[in-house]
C-alpha cells in the first residue's frame, strides 16, 4: 500500500524518468537523481486529478477485436474505393442516432473511434439526449451521432456497430 502512495502510476514514472534522461542526453548521477525525484513527485502530485478508467478486464477478447477491426478497415477501404470509383457514384449520406448501453467513458471513446477509423463512417458526437427531453441525469440515454457515406439501411447499420463493435467493447470492459 505504501508502494502505490509513492508510485500511483509505475509505468508513468518510468516513462517520465526514461524521457529525462533522454531530453538531457545524459546518465550522470545529478541527472538520474533529479529525473528519479520527479518521476516520483510528478505522477504524486497529479494523481487527484487523474480519472478513474475503465480497465480491460478480458485481454484475450480485446486482441481479437482489435484484429475485427483491422480486417473491417481493410474491406471497408476497398468498399468506399468501389463507392467512389465506381459507375454508381449515387451516394446517400446520413446522420445516424446510435443507442448506447455503455456509460463508461473509455469503451465509449474506443467505441466512437473505431466507427470513425472505418472508412466510410466517422463518429460526430456523443451526447445525452436529456437537455431535449428533460429526462433526469439517472435516466439520461446517451447516443452516438456517426456519419455514414452510403446509408442503405440505419437500422441494420445500428445492429450491426452493436453487435461487432460495442456488445465485445462492454465485455472487455465489463460495463
Amino acid at each position: 500500500m505504501l508502494l502505490k502512495k509513492i508510485f500511483p502510476t509505475p509505468a508513468t514514472s518510468l516513462l517520465l524518468l526514461v524521457v529525462w534522461l533522454l531530453l538531457n542526453n545524459s546518465l550522470s548521477a545529478g541527472q538520474i537523481i533529479l529525473g528519479s525525484v520527479l518521476a516520483i513527485v510528478i505522477p504524486w502530485v497529479t494523481s487527484p486529478f487523474r480519472d478513474e478508467h475503465s480497465s480491460v478486464k478480458k485481454p484475450f477478447l480485446a486482441l481479437k477485436q482489435i484484429l475485427i477491426v483491422l480486417y473491417d478497415i481493410i474491406t471497408a477501404n476497398m468498399q468506399v474505393a468501389v463507392l467512389i470509383l465506381g459507375p454508381n457514384k449515387k451516394l446517400r449520406p446520413a446522420f445516424v442516432k446510435v443507442p448506447l448501453d455503455m456509460t463508461d467513458a473509455l469503451p465509449i471513446t474506443l467505441l466512437a473511434s473505431t466507427v470513425s477509423l472505418t472508412p466510410g463512417t466517422v463518429s460526430a458526437e456523443v451526447y445525452p439526449i436529456s437537455e431535449e427531453h428533460h429526462i433526469s441525469q439517472s435516466d439520461e440515454q446517451k447516443y452516438l451521432l456517426i456519419h455514414v457515406l452510403d446509408l442503405k439501411d440505419e437500422a441494420e447499420l445500428i445492429q450491426q456497430i452493436k453487435t461487432r463493435y460495442e456488445a465485445p467493447l462492454k465485455e472487455i470492459f465489463q460495463c
